[in-house]
């Protein structure tokens, strides 16, 4: 009898083993290998080199009707190819990117199915619907099983109640990073993307999301357990209530219990993770712009990246004139001329120039007059850009759309978005497309990461979500924005460009920053601003300081005007998360390379090698001998360099530098 029981107990393991079916997807360089396995549930996993560094992690999608994509799929139809081709990419970091992946398509019965492409830097899966008529989706579980209690750096949602999701759904998507193992990461706060995982071995995973069109954004959570992640996401608005600031926001008072409505056969977005084994490879992926839907601009000549004369941040604060400032015609002529001496593209008209509290941006305040300053910097090749609020924005898109293109206004920047349920990235993708249809270029502040929006919108050239120095206005010196800023390009910067709003000429060595509205200051060094304009990335880039002060500082000045926007070519040369960063930029024949340290002092050896051979004239921007005492303290050098290619360069605390090589 005995012996009959554990004949049917192999008998029963073998038809499991038997009714699991596995798939694996090499990336092109044989390091990444991502196994499907499809079973009572569809499940991926991850090895690089050999080891196990993603375990195996259910995926699936839950329509409302109870149908569940993912629960005992039923395999119809799989097939594996490997892609390889270029993508052209302009306004971005390179003008061209090599899009090189193995692609593994598996087709399910229902008319659904999972894509996953696996690059030599990491793998993303997504699903895909080929059912014509419109459903609801009730959840999509997300999950990375990590197999252990590994170290993450991830930015928390700041507000909203501890253990209350819903109030924590409305979001700027600004904070500093939190670094922790995951069974000590706060349990009760959603995370937003993107976030970096360190495996035992030292190496990092950045997970984010691309192509994220028509469907809410992924926030994660440690709730299900200690050596996981779990993916949640906003439900659908069902009504909303206006106000938030100067009633220009919705928040929503009910949701319905779906996340997302489909109308038609679609794709759904890319869940990525990157991975590497050197910090500077994460702020070289390009994972994000490949991944997204390719450009629905058919013409893109009238794209016109730049540098923008900003007023809000510097309080519209200008000294040695014979008017008062403020938000009036006067003072923006002011900046105007300031852009045109200085061969700055942009000003624009921050908060302020439409009648408060309407919502209403026909209502323009008396004093100013946009036709004049349109036609007052279009006489000094300088264009005017504005700000707009969301609900000002959305109510009349397409009339606001219309006639201040025809005033020959190029642009807007939209704020106070704050959110990312279905509804709202629905709001950008419209703004995004109704913006194009005009030939204007769009700055979404107030918003999520870019998650591929501008591959697919060319003209939306800047995104917020980030900690700017906005925040430098009334932040404490308990924040450490000098950590934060050598963070990012490892996290946030992987996910698209970002309306930062560097170039202060006011800085504060450490004890000795404070905040200030109208006089605002940055942490760390000139030197440490200056570098900021090459490590991150902007293509329409502020001069966020007030003209008064960049004319008092002129060497500084000549080089933040004349540095690009965007580049022909980038290398992250060095750095370490959290540490320093190290980044080199070409446009043309002429290299700029910028470097960003914390709050701790080092010597950088930076390699010139890949100048090639030949002799080259080197313009450097360091940090003075005092710079750790005054901020403010920099010493500029004309260097010839010869057969060595090498700079020694010291950082002082919260330092940086900047070069320009040609």
């Amino acid at each position: 009898m005995k012996q009959i029981f554990l004949t049917i107990i192999c008998l029963f393991i073998a038809f499991g083993a038997s009714a699991q079916k596995q798939h694996k997807v090499t990336s092109p360089n044989g390091r990444i290998t991502a196994t499907v396995t499809i079973g009572e549930k569809l499940t991926y996993a991850i090895a690089h080199d050999g080891e196990t560094i993603l375990h195996e992690s259910p995926i699936s999608l839950t329509l409302s009707s109870g149908e569940v994509w993912g629960d005992k799929p039923q395999l119809a139809q799989s097939s594996q190819k490997s892609i390889h081709q270029t993508i052209v990419s302009p306004f971005y970091r390179k003008d061209k990117i090599d899009d090189e992946y193995t692609l593994l398509t598996l087709n399910f019965k229902k008319q659904w199915s999972v894509e996953f492409r696996v690059y030599n830097d990491g793998a993303a899966y997504r699903f895909v619907s080929k059912r014509s008529k419109p459903f609801t989706i009730a959840a999509e579980e997300v999950a990375y099983n990590f197999g252990s209690d590994v170290n993450a750096t991830v930015p928390y949602v700041m507000y909203g109640t501890d253990g209350n999701y819903e109030s924590q759904f409305h979001t700027s998507f600004e904070n500093t990073y939190t670094t922790d193992k995951l069974s000590k990461l706060n349990k009760e706060r959603l995370m937003f993307l993107p976030l970096i995982t360190e495996t035992p071995s030292g190496k990092k995973i950045c997970i984010s999301e691309s192509d994220l069109e028509s469907y809410p954004g992924l926030f994660l959570t440690t709730a299900a357990g200690n050596h996981s992640l779990t993916g949640m996401f906003a439900a659908y608005p069902r009504t909303t209530e206006l106000g938030g600031h100067n009633m220009l926001q919705f928040s929503v008072t009910e949701r319905e219990p779906y996340i997302a409505k489909v109308s038609g056969p679609r794709t759904f977005p890319w869940r990525m993770a990157i991975i590497t084994t050197a910090d500077k490879d994460l702020a070289n992926s390009d994972m994000t712009y490949k991944l997204a839907a390719p450009s629905r601009i058919a013409d893109t000549s009238w794209i016109k990246p730049g540098k923008v004369a900003w007023d809000w941040w510097n309080d519209w604060n200008i000294t040695g004139v014979d008017f008062e400032s403020g938000i009036n015609n006067d003072t923006y002529k002011y900046y105007i001329d300031f852009a045109a001496a200085n061969g700055i593209e942009y000003v624009i008209l921050d908060e302020g120039w439409a009648v408060h509290l309407k919502a209403d941006l026909m209502q323009v305040v008396d004093e100013i007059d946009i036709k004049e300053l349109v036609d007052y910097g279009a006489a000094r090749n300088v264009d005017i850009i504005l700000w707009a609020g969301f609900h000002a924005f959305n109510r009349d898109m397409e009339n606001i759309c219309r006639h201040y293109s025809e005033l020959g206004v190029k642009g807007f920047k939209v704020d106070f978005m704050d959110r990312d349920d279905q509804e709202m990235v629905e709001f950008n993708y419209r703004a995004a497309a109704t913006c194009a249809k005009y030939n204007l270029i769009l700055d979404l502040h107030g918003m999520y990461k870019p998650a591929g929006l501008n591959r697919t919108y060319p003209n939306v050239l800047n995104f917020e979500g980030v900690h700017g120095l906005e925040q430098m206005k009334w932040s404490s010196a308990e924040v450490d924005q000098m950590k934060y800023d050598v963070t990012l390009p490892f996290i946030r910067q992987v996910a698209g460009p970002m309306d930062y709003t560097q170039g202060a000429m006011r800085n504060g060595s450490r004890g000795n920053y404070h905040p200030s509205n109208s006089q605002p200051m940055s942490q760390g060094t000139r030197c440490h601003q200056l570098g900021a304009y090459v490590v991150f990335e902007s293509p329409f880039n502020m001069l966020c300081d007030s003209p008064s002060n960049y004319m008092r500082e002129p060497e500084s000045l000549e080089f933040i005007a004349a540095i690009p926007t965007v580049w022909d070519e980038t290398i992250n040369l060095d750095g370490r998360l959290g540490e320093y960063i190290v980044t080199a930029r070409r446009k043309g024949s002429v290299w700029y390379i910028g470097g960003m340290t914390n709050w701790d002092a080092r010597d950088l050896t930076v390699d010139l090698s890949f100048l090639g051979t030949g002799e080259h004239t080197i313009t450097l921007f360091k940090d003075g001998a005092n710079a750790h005492r005054n901020g403010v303290d920099y010493k500029k050098e004309n260097i010839l360099l010869k057969g060595n290619k090498v700079l020694n360069i010291h950082l002082a605390p919260g330092g940086g530098f900047a070069l320009q090589v040609k």
